[in-house]
């Protein structure tokens, strides 16, 4: 499977806004820019990401986030629920020792390891949405294989960033590029090694 991360940003790299509810850490006090975000079209690229899982892959704050709100769902209400309730997720926490959604194993040991065998398996996706500080860190060890930025038109000015500032340096190709009549832009990118930086 390759392990594919779906981001929805503001301009400045914004990912914090909550997923279910008000995400008021470290002051934060702007979240809903994200909600309504997007239209017809881009809420049917949202479901056809969904669908075409094989599996999902969570930090211990967003797998809660969504267990609370998706995991609750009847899996045909939409699209999303259908296949977050109907396929495995794998979370990573050494904190989180009895997962309330059904079909969920727990990584708490080596998880670049378990990632990697997740990743050898026969399949299309192992996606990871949300959990920016499990992207971050699979970005450190080079374990993404695509990129997907859900742009929205709009500078929150405060927040935590997808992107750290004292992160890796990653050369991105872009492999696919839309936006829509709302202005969201989805940008598609496949880690393509470290950049070339010019000399003097």
């Amino acid at each position: 499977m390759k392990l594919t991360t779906i981001t929805q940003v503001s301009v400045d790299g914004v990912m914090q806004h909550g997923v279910t509810e008000e995400d008021r850490r470290n002051g934060f006090e702007r979240s809903g820019w994200a909600a309504g975000a997007g239209d017809d079209q881009t809420r049917a690229f949202i479901y056809q990401t969904y669908q075409r899982a094989d599996a999902f892959l969570f930090g211990r704050r967003t797998y809660e986030q969504f267990a609370g709100y998706w995991g609750v769902m009847d899996p045909g209400t939409n699209p999303v629920a259908g296949a977050l309730n109907t396929r495995p997720k794998y979370v990573a926490s050494t904190t989180l020792s009895e997962p309330r959604w059904a079909d969920t194993t727990v990584l708490s040991g080596d998880v670049a390891a378990a990632v990697s065998e997740l990743k050898a398996r026969p399949g299309g996706e192992l996606q990871v949405h949300g959990s920016g500080a499990l992207i971050r860190w699979l970005l450190a060890h080079e374990l993404v294989d695509e990129m997907t930025l859900m742009m929205v038109p709009v500078v929150i000015g405060q927040g935590t960033r997808l992107f750290p500032a004292d992160g890796p340096d990653i050369a991105l190709d872009l492999v696919d590029s839309r936006a829509d009549t709302k202005g969201v832009t989805i940008q598609v990118y496949r880690p393509a090694g470290r950049p070339q930086y010019a000399t003097g």
